[in-house]
């Protein structure tokens, strides 16, 4: 864990000096400089007085870097095709546990001729066109706006039943460990 990293990083995106800090914690500029370099790890209730001084929650300066906010600008996000390659699937973001994307369905496409199954669980909005979604014995058909979910270990599958294209927005959760 690289806590010395994140206390100069924030230190110095806000601006404020060691001696700042140093006069807000009563601690040494010495001290500080060894916990920015990480020559020396400091115990909780000093990190507790850093992080106050800095104004950023303890949690946030013990997070490791896989932790804290990942961004994917739109231009960067990976692209694929599923399903013959007939759907467009843009992906915007992933975390422990958790994926989103955006898939592009072209007139009649569908996520597969039968249903299928997998771990976790999904969420669905759906942003333009009109979809077909079956689960089970249960089909529902959705437009603009409306959203749906389901336990992925039921064999589902969407469709689109528009004349344009369809486009939906995708969240899975998964335990992390079976990621």
């Amino acid at each position: 864990m690289d806590i010395g990293s994140a206390v100069r990083a924030i230190r110095k995106r806000k601006n404020i000096t060691i001696a700042q800090v140093c006069e807000r914690t009563g601690l040494s500029q010495g001290f500080m400089s060894q916990v920015e370099t990480n020559k020396t790890s400091p115990s909780i209730a000093t990190l507790d007085q850093i992080a106050k001084a800095l104004n950023v929650p303890l949690a946030y300066l013990l997070m490791s870097d896989d932790e804290r906010m990942s961004v994917v600008r739109k231009a960067d996000r990976k692209r694929t095709t599923s399903g013959g390659d007939q759907l467009k699937v843009e992906h915007l973001s992933a975390t422990k546990g958790i994926r989103m994307m955006i898939v592009e369905f072209p007139p009649g496409a569908s996520t597969g001729e039968e249903p299928r199954a997998h771990q976790g669980e999904e969420s669905h909005l759906v942003l333009q066109g009109k979809v077909v979604a079956e689960q089970g014995e249960d089909s529902e058909t959705l437009e603009v706006g409306d959203s749906f979910s389901w336990n992925a270990c039921t064999p589902h599958r969407v469709r689109n039943v528009s004349d344009g294209t369809s486009i939906v927005l995708i969240a899975v959760h998964t335990d992390a460990d079976n990621d």
